[in-house]
C-alpha cells in the first residue's frame, strides 16, 4: 500500500465531505503534479474514483428523495452523448504528445473556471433569479434546452479532464433553476448525474488503458474515512472560508499547469 496516495485520498475525501466540492478538482492535479502520474492515467483513474465514491452518496440521496429526476434526465441527454463523442475523438487523436499537452492545458483552464464558479456562485445565482422573475415564461421555456446544453458541456469537460462536475455543475443548475434547486436537491441531483457520466467516461478511458487500479485502490482506502470525517464536521466547518481556500489553490494549480 502506498500511504502517500491513501493520505491524498483522505485529504480530498475530507474536503468533499465538508464542502461538497473538490473531488476531481483537487485529485487530478495532485496525481499529475505531486505524484507524477501521466495526465491521461490521472484522468481515467480519477473518473473511477469519482464513480465508486459517488455511488454511495447517490444511494443516500435517492433514499432521501433529494434527486430531481427530470433535471437529471435533461442533463444526461447532453452529457452522455457528449462523453461518448469526446472518447471517440480522444481515441482517434492517437498522438501521445498531443494528448498530454491537450489534457494538461484543458485541465488548467477548467480548474480556473471551477475556481471562478466557486467565488462567484452567489452572483450567478442572483442573475439567474432576476431572469427567472423578470421573464418567467421565456426563462422556463428555455430551461430544458439550456439544461441539455449544460449537460453536454459537463460531459465534454469531465471526460477530457475528470474536472467540472461538482462546482461547475452545481453553479449551472443554480443559474437555471434558482427556485427549484434547494441545497439538498442540488447536491443530490449533481451527485447522481455524475454516476452514469463518470462510468461512461471511465469505461472509455479503461479501454484506452488509462486506469491504474493499484493507485485507485490506495485512493479509495484513504477517501472513505476522509469523506466520513468531513461529513461529520461539515456543520462546524467554515464553509465560506474553505471554499475560498480551495478556489485560491485551484487558481495557483491552474497557473502552474498552463505555464508548464
Amino acid at each position: 500500500m502506498d500511504w502517500q496516495n491513501a493520505i491524498a485520498g483522505f485529504g480530498v475525501g475530507a474536503m468533499v465531505g465538508m464542502t461538497g466540492v473538490g473531488g476531481g478538482s483537487l485529485m487530478t492535479p495532485i496525481l499529475v503534479l505531486l505524484f507524477g502520474v501521466a495526465p491521461a492515467a490521472a484522468v481515467g483513474t480519477d473518473l473511477w474514483f469519482a464513480a465508486l465514491t459517488k455511488m454511495v452518496g447517490g444511494m443516500v440521496h435517492h433514499k432521501r428523495g433529494s434527486v430531481d429526476w427530470q433535471v437529471l434526465r435533461r442533463l444526461s441527454l447532453g452529457s452522455l452523448p457528449a462523453s461518448v463523442a469526446t472518447l471517440v475523438w480522444l481515441h482517434q487523436s492517437n498522438i501521445a504528445t498531443l494528448k498530454h499537452g491537450l489534457i494538461v492545458n484543458s485541465l488548467g483552464v477548467v480548474l480556473m473556471l471551477t475556481a471562478l464558479a466557486m467565488l462567484f456562485r452567489k452572483k450567478l445565482l442572483a442573475i439567474g433569479t432576476n431572469l427567472r422573475v423578470d421573464k418567467p415564461d421565456r426563462f422556463k421555456g428555455l430551461q430544458p434546452v439550456l439544461t441539455v446544453v449544460a449537460g453536454a458541456i459537463l460531459g465534454f469537460l469531465v471526460t477530457l479532464t475528470s474536472v467540472g462536475g461538482g462546482a461547475l455543475g452545481t453553479v449551472m443548475l443554480l443559474f437555471l433553476y434558482p427556485f427549484r434547486m434547494k441545497p439538498t436537491t442540488l447536491v443530490g441531483t449533481d451527485i447522481v448525474h455524475a454516476i452514469p457520466l463518470t462510468i461512461v467516461a471511465g469505461l472509455g478511458h479503461l479501454m484506452m488503458g488509462n486506469v491504474n487500479f493499484i493507485l485507485l485502490g490506495n485512493l479509495l482506502l484513504g477517501s472513505v474515512p476522509g469523506i466520513l470525517l468531513g461529513s461529520l464536521v461539515a456543520t462546524r466547518a467554515p464553509e465560506k472560508l474553505l471554499r475560498g481556500a480551495i478556489a485560491t489553490v485551484l487558481v495557483l494549480v491552474a497557473s502552474k499547469l498552463l505555464l508548464a
